[in-house]
């Protein structure tokens, strides 16, 4: 069991009522008889489809500082016929762990990891909308470091161009990219808005860095796309690119980024940087 801030609690009742107006008594199997003065189920009837007490569920929706278990949280999220989404908003919101959450794979298919390997010398990652890294090959830690050495939460791109990194350290660039990422990653978000890792990832970066704050306020949205990146490694200079996002599925969402030579300088350093890394004298 948990409890909540007063903030939380007063999200909580306002998203449990608007889920709760949205269902028609005959979705559920209730007769609709008498006349309703608000439209959709009465707080008694989700009480009844969630098999809890009438005066609990009523405390809950007035937001009053109350424990709440995971298994009656899961009732309730069946009676509202809530989705994974919308699920997963409610358990946040009660801070609460849901008992039959399906774990995130943020792994990739063997097929993509051999696509990222076969373009070795050639920096390539795996990432989705939020901007997490999913997957890279050998060449991408010459652009972004050791993700390896990072917990999961931190291989993310917007996380990393706004702390103290390798991968921020090493953009040319760094604001100018940074300003395009914050508004591709507003854009982005507009679908995912009540996803508890959305979220937080906003919170942290908000919270972490008044630089990002300040681009944030801007509402600057942008859509993915291609272009040019450059990146200053301390041994081997200066390297350019053209980086191409190749989407893995049908909606624009997560996708594999290659770094292709921008001259053919950039070509010679990456056969160098490849030749050591394989080691080759």
């Amino acid at each position: 069991m948990t409890t909540t801030t007063a903030t939380a609690r007063t999200e909580l009742a306002a998203f449990l009522r608007s889920r709760r107006e949205r269902i028609a008594p005959e979705q559920v199997g209730l007769p609709a008889v008498g006349r309703r003065r608000t439209p959709g189920l009465r707080r008694e009837e989700v009480a009844q489809l969630s098999a809890v007490g009438v005066t609990w569920y009523t405390w809950l929706e007035q937001g009053r500082d109350i424990q709440v278990s995971g298994q009656v949280l899961d009732a309730v999220a069946r009676a509202l016929m809530l989705d994974r989404s919308e699920r997963a908003h409610l358990f946040a919101l009660a801070g609460g762990e849901d008992p039959v959450a399906q774990p995130v794979c943020h792994m990739v298919t063997p097929a993509v990891q051999l696509l990222l390997d076969r373009v070795d010398p050639y920096p390539a990652a795996v990432v989705n909308s939020r901007y997490d890294v999913l997957a890279y090959n050998r060449a991408y830690t010459w652009l972004a470091g050791d993700l390896e050495a990072l917990p999961f939460e931190e291989r993310n791109l917007m996380w990393l161009a706004f702390t103290d990194s390798v991968f921020g350290s090493r953009l040319v660039d760094r604001r100018t990219d940074a300003r395009s990422m914050v508004a591709r990653f507003r854009a982005a978000m507009a679908d995912h808005t009540a996803e508890p890792a959305w979220k937080a990832l906003l919170h942290r970066l908000r919270t972490a860095s008044p630089e990002f704050e300040e681009l944030w306020q801007r509402h600057e949205v942008s859509a993915p796309g291609n272009g040019e990146k450059r990146f200053l490694l301390p041994e081997d200079g200066l390297l350019s690119f053209t980086y191409t996002s190749l989407w893995l599925g049908p909606r624009p969402s997560t996708r594999m980024v290659t770094y292709t030579p921008l001259d053919e300088e950039t070509a010679a350093k990456l056969g160098r940087l490849a030749g050591v890394a394989g080691g080759v004298g």
